[in-house]
């Protein structure tokens, strides 16, 4: 049986087709499951899970406010990849740039710091994804 994450952010999508595009084609992503006639798909990759729901103003969505694009500002999305290398390839193959340019970036944690490699890129509705293929720990 699937076993669903305890925290598992639903982002809000245009068109969730263009949005599977980038999730599943580029970033790596598996959908789960997903329910077309909603609009919705339950996406997974290697534990790290995010639900996809295409905005729709009939079906009585959970909408603060108005949409305008970039959606989720004020947030990005942490993905822990094996490598950043090959994402970055297909990232380019399909024509997305770079929000933030691929970098090794140690952070303090307590006593020690936690080294990333790691670059962030917009989905296709503006959402914030810095994706990091870990580095370990150093003594300070």
């Amino acid at each position: 049986m699937f076993e669903r994450n305890k925290l598992v952010p639903e982002l809000m999508v245009t068109d969730l087709q263009n949005s599977l595009g980038f999730w599943v084609s580029c970033l790596g992503f598996s959908i789960a499951y997903q329910r077309p006639e909603d609009g919705f798909a339950y996406l997974d990759l290697n534990g790290a899970q995010v639900m996809l729901e295409q905005v729709d103003p009939h079906a009585g969505q959970w909408l603060t406010a108005r949409l305008s694009k970039p959606f989720g500002r004020g947030i990005n999305l942490q993905i822990d990849v094996v490598a950043v290398a090959p994402i970055i390839g297909h990232l380019g193959q399909a024509g997305f740039s770079l929000y933030r340019d691929c970098q090794d970036t140690w952070y303090r944690a307590d006593n020690v710091e936690v080294g990333q490699r790691e670059f962030i890129v917009q989905d296709p509705d503006g959402y914030l994804v810095r994706l990091v293929e870990r580095l370990g720990e150093r003594a300070i």
